[in-house]
């Protein structure tokens, strides 16, 4: 098995440890070592497991580690990762719960997370270091660009695009073949019905840039 640190030790790190656990209970792959953070102590315990060290003095481990990056606002987590990827020793894992359905016809790039009840269909393409939440379904051939977080039960249909580093809020409806620039953050519930072609923040049914 591989070694394997979250990164962030808070609400949705401690539900990452729980995805992790379920994909060794099908398959074991990976040996949770604990979780990175740069806000709690080295040694709290988090759950069954303990903060093992911080994002800057990871950096100095000389033994290869994944590490997977459980933050959910969009530009820490790019911070977060930009740090880290010119470390020899850090690798980062994609991480998929046994539960989400997809077909063969999709690309998940590294670093990503996708929880459990998610379907994707097909001719999917998702970036690297993307956050898809719980029971999300998204639709043929839309595309899901690097650092962008869908929260639960996000609905993306087909030919649809969001940008890098976005931000979807829970229960969010994107309608077909629409395009979300990016860093644009859309509030929970909020129906897409036409492109958000700037950046900034939209809510509403339909979604309506926040002044």
């Amino acid at each position: 098995m591989k070694d394997l640190a979250i990164i962030g030790a808070g609400g949705f790190g401690r539900e990452v440890a729980w995805l992790v656990e379920r994909i060794n209970r099908e398959e074991k792959t990976w040996n949770l070592k604990g979780f990175i953070d740069d806000q709690q102590p080295i040694g709290t315990k988090v759950n069954q497991y303990t903060v093992i060290g911080t994002t800057e003095n990871i950096k100095q481990s000389e033994k290869d580690l994944y590490v997977v990056c459980a933050v959910g606002n969009a530009k820490t987590r790019k911070r977060i990762i930009q740090s880290l990827e010119n470390t020899k020793t850090i690798h980062f894992a994609t991480v998929t719960d046994p539960s989400v359905i997809h077909s063969d016809e999709i690309t998940i790039g590294e670093g990503s997370i996708l929880c459990a009840g998610t379907i994707l269909t097909t001719n999917i393409t998702i970036g690297k270091h993307v956050i898809i939440n719980l029971d999300c379904t998204v639709g043929h051939d839309a595309i899901i660009e690097d650092y962008s977080t869908l929260y639960p039960s996000v609905n993306v249909s087909g030919m649809s695009t969001i940008g890098r580093g976005s931000e979807i809020g829970t229960g969010v409806n994107i309608i077909q073949g629409k395009t979300i620039a990016q860093d644009v953050i859309v509030g929970a519930g909020s129906v897409v019905v036409k492109d958000l072609l700037e950046s900034g923040t939209y809510v509403g049914i339909p979604a309506k840039k926040r002044v």
